[in-house]
């Protein structure tokens, strides 16, 4: 089952898919983490996209699940794509306007 893209969820069409045995992941949604998510990982770092940090993160918010060691295996062009709309997801509603107005 597939969630819609909204406000609380973002698509992500992988490069390199992420194969294990017989799956293969095309496509991530991403859901926008609740602060309990964030848990022992520090903001800057994922503002900053740091890669450990979004290793963390993306098993926590993605669906279909992956692991960590599926998120530290993935392209570097994905998991900055990854990184990206997390990083929209940590702007509150007015900042998001704000640069989508300049």
């Amino acid at each position: 089952m597939s969630a819609p893209t909204t406000p609380e969820f973002r698509t992500i069409t992988l490069d390199a898919p992420i194969v294990r045995g017989e799956q293969t992941i095309e496509t991530l949604q991403l859901r926008k983490p609740k602060s309990g998510e964030l848990r022992g990982l520090s903001l800057v770092d994922l503002g900053q996209l740091k890669v450990d940090a979004l290793t963390k993160l993306l098993p926590r918010i993605a669906m279909p699940v992956i692991t960590e060691a599926d998120a530290a295996n993935m392209e570097p062009a994905d998991l900055l794509a990854c990184g990206a709309e997390i990083g929209s997801f940590l702007l509150q509603k007015s900042q998001r306007t704000a640069l989508l107005d300049q």
